[in-house]
């Protein structure tokens, strides 16, 4: 086979799978828990993503190496590079982890796993994108019609479902909890739709409401569209994440500072913010004794028999989690800390902040790397805006990184192919005018 036929081929397929997952995964959950309930191999099934990204890395490897516009408008950024160099930092710390028998087998594979599929899943789209147009082409369908059947089965739950249909697809404690409530109550059930949980979904979320919210902004009123995003919204509140809320506000908040143009118009929206700042701290000091308000916001209330609440939860987590940074400032591996971590020899160590797991990880050089990539990749992003995919991903970004200084965000599967797949897809079109960052 020739050359140009066979570097066609790979991109072929490379796309095609990168397609197929961000199609699918936003379904993982549900998928994977419903045919493991068939056919048993729960584990395994969990990693079909990974099967078709480890395909698509040795596709775009040989594409690197042969392909000169790939080559050159990837490898001269200095953001390729130090996503490698971070790769290569979390591969040394884990296999001396190992070595020194402080991380099992599994916990190292799952911790690897968790720190850079979605980095690896960025270079590939990014790769991809820049000689195909099809993900670019795309990428509305891929955003909204996986994320229509997420929201329609959301409202099904809400409306028609009873709180623990989802048992019926094998959803238990093997797998995944058939319904989640706040504070034990089951007055209070946090909805999750085809996602792993409420708060996986609330994230995720933030993805198809900022796009949505740039599109709008910019093309006027499309009342499919205001459909759409008035029934995600009513989705994202009834899965009751907090920070999923806090991320969405942000997120919109971005979109809208930047498309206003007027000195009048950013006044005048400054007024409206303060007045809705203090309309807000008016509610909670007048509802702070409402029992449903206490459960929606502060998920406990005055009279509640659970002794411990999950804020206390929270901030416990932190405190310990900052702890360990100061005690150990080089990390002690991949798998040591954050969901891997329930696998590992020692007990689990979840501090309910995805950059603080990292630290504890990688120690203070990793936690850096992996912030100054989060700032790059905003910085491309932002200078992107223009581009409507960019900027609702930027938008999103600010709010995600809320959301990740609360929870285990980008460990999600969902969150972290969809996001950083599509953030890959954004870098492509402009990628190619301007120089090398």
């Amino acid at each position: 086979m020739k050359t140009s036929a066979l570097k066609y081929t790979v991109l072929s397929w490379a796309n095609g799978f990168a397609m197929a997952i961000l199609l699918l995964v936003p379904f993982h959950a549900f998928l994977t828990v419903w045919v493991s309930s068939l056919i048993g191999h729960y584990t395994a099934l969990r990693l079909w993503k990974e099967a078709l990204l480890l395909i698509c890395v040795t596709g775009v490897v040989y594409l690197v190496l042969t392909d000169h516009k790939i080559r050159s408008h990837t490898l001269s950024r200095r953001l390729v590079w130090l996503i490698l160099g971070y790769t290569l930092l979390n591969l040394v710390w884990g296999l001396l982890a190992y070595n020194q028998h402080d991380v099992s087998t599994k916990a190292l594979g799952y911790g690897l796993i968790i720190n850079l599929r979605f980095l690896a899943f960025f270079l590939v789209t990014w790769a991809v994108a820049l000689r195909l147009g099809r993900l670019r082409g795309n990428w509305q369908r891929l955003v909204y019609w996986p994320a229509a059947l997420v929201v329609g089965f959301g409202l099904l739950q809400i409306i028609i479902f009873p709180h623990d249909f989802l048992r019926h697809f094998g959803y238990g404690l093997d797998t995944i909890p058939a319904y989640e409530t706040i504070n034990h109550n089951l007055n209070y059930i946090r909805i999750s739709s085809t996602l792993r949980g409420a708060n996986p979904l609330g994230a995720y979320l933030l993805i198809p409401i900022s796009l949505l919210s740039v599109t709008l902004l910019r093309a006027g009123r499309n009342w499919r569209q205001i459909g759409f995003l008035v029934a995600s919204l009513v989705v994202l509140f009834f899965s009751f994440s907090r920070s999923a809320w806090l991320g969405v506000v942000i997120s919109i908040a971005v979109v809208a500072c930047q498309g206003l143009q007027t000195t009048r118009a950013k006044q005048l929206s400054a007024i409206i913010a303060a007045c809705l700042v203090l309309f807000s701290a008016g509610l909670v000091v007048g509802l702070r004794h409402n029992t449903h308000f206490e459960n929606f916001v502060f998920h406990t209330q005055t009279k509640s028999a659970v002794p411990v609440s999950s804020n206390q939860g929270h901030v416990t987590a932190l405190k310990q989690g900052l702890i360990d940074l100061r005690h150990d400032p080089l990390g002690s591996g991949p798998g040591t800390a954050g969901p891997a971590s329930v696998y590992s020899n020692h007990s689990p160590r979840i501090a309910e902040n995805y950059f603080i797991q990292i630290g504890q990880e990688t120690g203070w050089l990793g936690l850096g790397m992996f912030v100054l990539i989060n700032v790059g990749v905003g910085y491309l992003l932002w200078s992107r805006r223009a581009d409507p995919l960019a900027l609702g991903l930027f938008a999103s970004l600010i709010g995600l990184t809320l959301i990740n200084l609360l929870s285990h965000a980008w460990t999600d599967d969902t969150l972290a192919y969809v996001w950083w797949g599509l953030a890959g897809i954004a870098m492509a079109p402009l990628s190619l005018r301007d120089n090398g960052q």
